[in-house]
């Protein structure tokens, strides 16, 4: 495995591997890597003849400057972590590298997509997600890249930056990798105390609650939004950020569960913030 710092080495590496007729597998992280991250590299490892993995903390996407700042990290478990997965390359840039003096560039995905659920509390960012992703897809030169969909969100605007700027890659989206007990994996986790950790299931089960509701014939998509924001607000912790039902391709709000549905929630247990979600096919 070799650590690569900058750009312009990531993509000299990369440009002679794809000349060589090899295929390029990414999964771009932002670190603390878990059992989730390395879901998506051993799916590129399966997929790809070379995996590329990114750490970056990217600080465009952060419209709390104290999130960032309480952000976890851990390189050498991440580096460990890599080699075990059998990862071919990381990129692990500095924020210099990737944002040098005068840089005034940014992607933008508008409309419904980045306006609502995450991007409705979240001011810009969504902006520096899609920026960053495109500066990483330029570097890495991916043939497909691998996202988890516990940021189903993050997903949809991403396919559709892909789609309308005619990228040459294939986006690749994973199921979410879940705790024993239910609790969606994420990086966020490590900050929770262990109460806090026992409160953070409320997540997981008012999903299962939803889902259940749904199976049984509830096709009332603010009863089932209603079960789900009452679910929450048993603990006490609990500070709501949002809980929509939504079409999953447009992330347009529905009144009637049918068809392709996304449940998503975001929650704040103490300090800090987790998501997550669910997806069904209803007829």
């Amino acid at each position: 495995m070799q650590v690569i710092q900058t750009g312009r080495d990531m993509r000299r590496h990369l440009k002679t591997l794809k000349r060589e007729g090899k295929s390029v597998g990414f999964v771009p992280t932002m670190g603390f890597l878990h059992e989730g991250h390395i879901s998506l590299m051993k799916k590129a490892r399966m997929e790809n003849d070379i995996v590329v993995v990114s750490i970056f903390v990217n600080p465009t996407q952060f419209n709390d400057p104290k999130d960032l700042d309480t952000y976890p990290t851990d390189i050498d478990s991440d580096l460990a972590k890599t080699a075990e997965a059998d990862v071919d390359y990381v990129f692990f840039p500095t924020v210099d590298e990737m944002y040098p003096q005068g840089y005034n560039t940014y992607v933008e995905v508008d409309g419904g997509l980045t306006e609502k659920l995450c991007g409705a509390t979240r001011p810009g960012h969504f902006r520096g997600v899609t920026t960053v992703v495109n500066k990483l897809f330029n570097l890495a030169i991916p043939d497909r890249a691998y996202f988890g969909m516990k940021d189903a969100q993050q997903v949809a605007v991403i396919q559709r930056m892909v789609e309308d700027l005619n990228m040459d890659l294939e986006i690749v989206p994973c199921p979410i990798v879940r705790e024993a007990d239910g609790l969606a994996m994420s990086s966020r986790n490590s900050l929770l105390t262990p109460k806090e950790r026992e409160d953070a299931l409320v997540l997981s089960k008012s999903l299962n609650h939803a889902r259940e509701e749904i199976e049984a014939g509830e096709r009332r998509a603010e009863k089932v939004r209603t079960g789900i924001v009452n679910y929450i607000r048993t603990v006490e912790e609990a500070d709501i950020d949002y809980v929509e039902i939504v079409n999953a391709r447009s992330l347009e709000s529905i009144e009637t569960i049918e068809g392709d549905v996304l449940i998503a929630l975001a929650v704040k247990i103490g300090k800090p913030r987790l998501i997550d979600n669910l997806r069904m096919e209803v007829q």
